[in-house]
């Protein structure tokens, strides 16, 4: 392929699959939603009562998934190796051309990474 060609399908790709992850985000929220008023309708239909405290508790359950405590944690060890990967990988290619490129994409989830840490470490504990 001609290099011109491809330096047009990159920023395209790029907005295509940002766009599709934030799709599937949208309509994993939807069936979410769909499932509770789903339970919620056949609960009905089939005449069980139905407390307030039972739906808040299905509500908030449906659209608020409890966190892991250490979500942080594994969300910036993750991160850091992802990091650390890419840069790795530009030293590895040699190229004179290739390292400072990929060890600066690497910095990104490298200090996210970091971030994370520290919001794990210094997030308040139950």
């Amino acid at each position: 392929m001609d290099a011109g060609v491809v330096a047009v399908f990159i920023p395209i790709t790029l907005i295509i699959s940002l766009a599709v992850l934030g799709l599937v985000f949208l309509f994993l929220r939807y069936r979410t939603r769909y499932d509770y008023q789903l339970t919620v309708r056949l609960a009905v239909e089939k005449g069980q009562q139905l407390t307030p405290e039972f739906l808040e508790r299905l509500n908030d359950r449906a659209i608020k998934q409890e966190r892991h405590p250490n979500r942080d944690l594994r969300f910036g060890v993750i991160a850091i190796a992802i990091g650390l990967a890419i840069g790795t990988f530009g030293l590895i290619i040699g190229e004179p051309d290739a390292v400072r490129p990929l060890m600066g994409v690497g910095n990104l989830p490298l200090l996210v990474g970091i971030a994370m840490l520290a919001l794990w470490k210094f997030a308040p504990r139950d």
